[in-house]
């Protein structure tokens, strides 16, 4: 009974684990919005009722185009704004994400630190 109780056990936490990897739960991706020429715009995003519960949190860019971008990490500053950073973001967005794009060798990400 025990080892039965064991198995359903590991096979509920094992079921349990694509929730975990969830893209979407993913606290090191946000949301940003880039016009035309690659500046950011403000993001609207709809909040559930319980701040606990980040599943049903709904981002989208009232105007221009809505982009998945990574945060910033802990000491890593995002590049700085500029004309030529907007050209090179604008231009990396087109796909829909920032993952994996760099500009004068630093990572497209943005600073979510409080300033």
């Amino acid at each position: 009974m025990i080892r039965l109780s064991l198995i359903a056990f590991t096979a509920a936490l094992l079921g349990g684990a694509p929730a975990l990897a969830d893209p979407q739960m993913n606290p090191a991706m946000t949301t940003v919005c880039l016009d035309v020429g690659g500046e950011s715009l403000p993001v609207v995003c709809q909040m559930p009722g319980s701040r606990l519960d980040r599943r049903d949190v709904f981002c989208h860019c009232p105007e221009g185009q809505r982009v998945d971008a990574p945060v910033c990490g802990a000491h890593e500053p995002a590049p700085p704004e500029s004309l030529a950073y907007d050209k090179a973001r604008r231009v990396a967005g087109r796909d829909g994400t920032l993952v994996g794009d760099s500009f004068q060798g630093r990572r497209m990400c943005v600073d979510l630190s409080p300033r």
